[in-house]
């Protein structure tokens, strides 16, 4: 699953990978359920975090 992406991904890859918009990809990150943390002033998401919250909403 995603393969196409590397390890860690930026919110921009973020909202390809789930194809939602801006408002949904940060709300996501902010609120805790795909876990991220930062690098400077950079949110970085670990494609892990992606999988597991794409796999606990198809369970």
């Amino acid at each position: 699953m995603f393969n196409n992406y590397k390890d860690v991904v930026t919110i921009k890859e973020l909202k390809e990978m789930l194809n939602v918009g801006r408002d949904k990809a940060y709300a996501l990150v902010n609120s805790g359920e795909i876990k991220s943390f930062m690098i400077g002033r950079v949110i970085k998401i670990p494609k892990r975090s992606i999988i597991d919250y794409v796999e606990r909403q198809t369970a």
